[in-house]
């Protein structure tokens, strides 16, 4: 009797055992899912982000840029102005190339057109954080996955039910460096 006991107490205390075992590496695995899953989510923000800013500040940058040229051109057309008619016509499109350079500068005091350069350069080092960020996660939960997989007793419950180890997500080279944006 007690030795049937004490075989049902075994018996018990293994399928505890490998019932924890499972359940720990079934909740790595998922973690390791997860963790790359926020790669995903990063990665695809800064797919999306870094052309939408960049052409953002484009276009802002072309507006001065032909506002300037605008007002250049008005005013060397009003200094070549042969006759007062002409001379009236150049002088009305010199004012409106002022005007949409005052407004501009109203709409961008202290060259606030630099703060769009500042803001897509903030814009560009947070999402490279959560990249990195994402990818520390990641290759934590892959550590700590790969050393449950790895270890006794728990790597015979992970042969046992075929969980493999996974990848670290490591950078190639041009990829770890930053992200060049030229304008």
């Amino acid at each position: 009797m007690i030795i049937g006991i004490i075989i049902v107490a075994v018996l018990v205390l293994l399928l505890l055992f490998f019932v924890l075992q499972y359940n720990g590496l079934v909740r790595l695995r998922n973690q390791v899912e997860n963790a790359w899953s926020q790669i995903d989510v990063q990665l695809r923000r800064r797919y999306d982000l870094i052309p939408n800013l960049v052409e953002t500040v484009k276009g802002y940058a072309a507006h001065e840029r032909e506002t300037l040229e605008a007002v250049v051109q008005a005013r060397n057309a009003a200094i070549a102005a042969p006759g007062p008619a002409e001379q009236a016509q150049a002088e009305n499109i010199l004012t409106g190339a002022l005007r949409q350079l005052f407004a501009l500068s109203e709409s961008y005091p202290d060259l606030k057109a630099n703060q769009n350069f500042l803001s897509l350069q903030e814009e560009l080092t947070s999402t490279e954080d959560r990249i990195a960020y994402a990818r520390q996660y990641y290759n934590d939960s892959v550590l700590g996955f790969n050393n449950k997989i790895q270890t006794f007793p728990s790597n015979l419950v992970a042969s046992m039910f075929s969980f493999t180890e996974r990848e670290y997500f490591e950078a190639p080279g041009e990829a770890i460096d930053p992200v060049q944006v030229q304008f």
